[in-house]
């Protein structure tokens, strides 16, 4: 009988080493497949992360575009601004201006229609130019200067010619007469000088 049972002894030790090899190679396999899910997340999320990355700095690079464009139109919206309050200083007086034209046309004219040498008449020729005068002396005050261009060239920029006549004294295209002075207000024609533009004789 014992020699009988020691195969069933040993096939029970033998069966017991094996049973702990595979529970040890179970082991090491769940151990591996761990280790492998750890790193095929931490591959996934340095992925995720790069992804992200790629997002923010083409955010980054919409937002300085926006910034750019913004600090741009505020500099245009800054300088039309300035322009607009320059523009206001230099030339808001233009209609007041205009309005004080046709009063000293008026003196103009009264005084070359004086011609009398009638006491009240002087009188009155004197307070129209000494008047005259005292325009001239604001209208310099805010840059309103006259055009009085009798024999300069024919400039239409600022003249404006009502005939042509024939000259031999003068050269072609030269102002023979100003049938009435012109002015600009700093520069900008406020009113054209009308005037008689020499030509060459037929």
């Amino acid at each position: 009988m014992s020699n009988e049972q020691k195969p069933d002894t040993q096939s029970d030790s033998d069966l017991i080493e094996e049973v702990l090899e595979q529970t040890a190679e179970l082991e090491n396999e769940e151990v591996e497949v761990v280790a492998g899910e750890i790193v095929e997340e931490e591959e996934v999320s340095v992925a995720d992360l790069q992804q992200q990355l790629v997002k923010a700095e083409q955010k980054a690079i919409e937002n300085w575009d926006k910034a750019l464009r913004i600090q741009a139109e505020m500099e245009n919206l800054k300088r039309r601004t300035q322009k607009d309050l320059d523009s206001a200083h230099k030339y808001g007086l233009e209609k007041f201006a205009k309005e004080l034209l046709s009063v000293i046309d008026s003196l103009e004219l009264g005084i070359q229609a004086a011609t009398s040498d009638v006491p009240e008449v002087v009188k009155l020729k004197e307070g129209s130019e000494l008047t005259i005068k005292q325009f001239e002396t604001v209208f310099a005050k805010f840059n309103i200067e006259a055009i009085d261009p009798t024999g300069e060239v024919f400039n239409p920029e600022f003249h404006q010619a009502m005939s042509m006549l024939p000259s031999a004294e003068a050269e072609p295209n030269t102002v023979l007469n100003v049938f009435q002075k012109g002015y600009v207000l700093n520069g900008r024609l406020i009113r054209p000088a009308m005037v008689v533009v020499a030509q060459a004789p037929a």
